[in-house]
């Protein structure tokens, strides 16, 4: 019998503001001035509903009608929000630029690695601002997506028969802009498979909440970096996300419908809240004092 009730929180991307329409059941909804976090509001309504009979949690990371920037998504909020709900899981969905001639336009990408290469945004819980997160927190970030949800996700596209590459590195850039071709020619050589703006600290923050996350990533474009192509633009972009819309949606159904199978999460939960508490300065300092 498990010891936790499981919940997925469901971050959608740019394309996905209204994927609570299309597939939850018994649908109702919290407003943002109706949740508690110490870190402000979330990015808009969370809608709660079923998939396959597994409660999920779903909220726009950009808020309605796609409003928020990537800089001034409030990541800490938004994961806050979910956890305070009680969502164990997340499913999060991401445009990216592909970076490699191995992953084309609408592909799909289960990404298992980050390059964090943003520098206006607050990337931890752990800063002294809230009592619920004490202390410091030196969070080990490998492996970044947690390995049971990536093996979820495969599963997923297996089932599903879509065409889905394993395992890619993201490289995360401030935004809004798009990179400049020198810029991307060197994210690849630092070894980005996909660049995009919203992946750090998003991940970072799940993780430290003690929530397992994993992401699935579609490749809308090639960035600046490829000399045969024109360069990205929001219009290609968006087209290329709606023509692929129902693979990113199929895969997380199918995704939820698999954890809910599985009856054996509670021993990845507890290792990494045990991992949170091993990481904070504060309890080994407590440890010292004990033993001394």
């Amino acid at each position: 019998m498990s010891i936790y009730k499981i919940k997925v929180g469901i971050i959608g991307g740019s394309g996905l503001e209204n994927l609570a329409n299309h597939i939850l059941k018994s649908r109702t909804e919290i407003l943002p001035q109706d949740i508690k976090s110490d870190f402000g509001l979330p990015s808009g309504k969370i809608f709660l509903g079923t998939i396959s009979g597994v409660e999920v949690a779903l909220l726009s990371r950009h808020g309605p009608d796609h409003k928020i920037c990537p800089t001034n998504v409030n990541y800490r909020a938004n994961i806050d929000a979910l956890k305070s709900i009680g969502c164990t899981h997340i499913l999060a969905s991401t445009a990216c630029g592909s970076l490699s001639e191995s992953i084309n336009r609408g592909q799909l990408v289960i990404p298992d690695s980050f390059l964090d290469r943003t520098h206006s945004r607050i990337g931890t819980l752990f800063d002294g601002t809230s009592e619920k997160y004490p202390g410091v927190c030196h969070v080990p970030m490998e492996p970044a997506f947690h390995p049971a949800m990536i093996e979820v996700l495969t599963q997923a596209h297996k089932e599903l028969g879509l065409d889905v590459k394993n395992g890619g590195t993201i490289a995360v850039i401030e935004g809004p802009r798009f990179s400049s071709k020198a810029e991307s020619k060197a994210l690849r050589l630092l070894g980005g498979d996909l660049v995009n703006m919203t992946t750090c600290p998003e991940v970072c923050i799940a993780k430290e909440a003690g929530i397992l996350y994993a992401a699935i990533a579609m490749a809308t474009d090639y960035d600046s970096w490829r000399e045969s192509d024109d360069n990205v633009c929001v219009t290609d972009v968006m087209t290329v996300f709606k023509k692929n819309i129902n693979k990113v949606t199929d895969m997380i159904v199918k995704a939820v419908e698999i954890i809910g199978r599985r009856q054996d999460w509670d021993k990845d939960i507890d290792e990494l809240k045990d991992l949170i508490v091993s990481s904070n300065c504060s309890n080994f300092n407590l440890h010292e004092k004990t033993q001394n």
